[in-house]
């Protein structure tokens, strides 16, 4: 397995994964989507595994969202794809039988926070921020951010995060029960793994049962909340206003949105 986005590294039982492209804040491309396929694949085949901690590379994000110049050129069809790949990838993040803890070090927006919210477990830097800002880009969420979030946050705060755009600090995330901890940047990695560490010690068959019996009765309508999704999301591809936020994002100027 040849890795070009993500740093993996396995230690006593539990594999760390580092989404690794810096210098554009962790963005979630289709080659790092299509990597992350892979890691899955190879954590699914290795029963040595015990847990999976994910996190991002540098102090400033955790995964800043999707490539939005990648995605600003993609045909409406294209986008479905686009979103029905991430949906079934982190369909597969979920499923592990192993648990999986995000250790969120800094932004963690769009495709990020749908990424964290795939984990079991959330963690956050005190620089961490949350949101879905896909609006700003006349978007939607594709990854699952629709259902995942109110299954986080309730309907209400989840239905305000995703109209406005805005973000969310980690101590407010913790409020709303999107992270766990927050904790000093410097302890954060640490602290995650040293809980995946613990949930290792225990059981495997336990856990894997227990895990799959929660995730299950909390999101029986997930796939169906994809569909919908990942349909809303390439017809907004489609509309001038999905064409116009995308462009405007590009350009570096504000979007000019008529509704159409």
């Amino acid at each position: 397995m040849q890795l070009e986005n993500i740093l993996w590294k396995v230690e006593d039982g539990v594999g760390v994964a580092t989404l690794n492209r810096p210098k554009a804040l962790n963005a979630l491309n289709s080659q790092t989507v299509r990597e992350l396929g892979e890691l899955l694949g190879e954590v699914e085949r290795d029963a040595s595994l015990r847990a999976l901690v994910l996190t991002g590379a540098g102090d400033k994000a955790f995964v800043a969202g999707a490539d939005i110049a990648e995605m600003s050129g993609l045909a409406p069809l294209e986008a479905r794809r686009f979103a029905e790949v991430g949906q079934r990838t982190l369909e597969r993040l979920e499923a592990l039988p192993i648990p999986t803890i995000a250790a969120v070090n800094g932004f963690a927006l769009g495709g990020g926070c749908e990424l964290a919210m795939a984990c079991d477990l959330v963690y956050a830097s005190e620089r961490a921020k949350f949101g879905q800002p896909e609006v700003n880009l006349g978007i939607i969420p594709a990854f699952g951010g629709t259902q995942r979030l109110q299954r986080r946050v309730g309907s209400a705060r989840a239905m305000e995060m995703i109209l406005t755009g805005d973000m969310a600090d980690a101590a407010t995330a913790k409020a709303w029960g999107l992270a766990l901890e927050v904790l000093p940047p410097e302890k954060l990695v640490g602290h995650a793994i040293a809980q995946a560490k613990k949930i290792a010690s225990r059981g495997p068959a336990a856990v894997a049962a227990a895990k799959r019996i929660v995730r299950a009765t909390a999101a029986p309508q997930l796939l169906a909340g994809h569909e919908m999704e990942a349909e809303a999301f390439a017809a907004l591809f489609a509309s001038e206003d999905g064409r116009e936020g995308l462009r405007a994002f590009v350009e570096k100027r504000p979007a000019q949105f008529r509704g159409a």
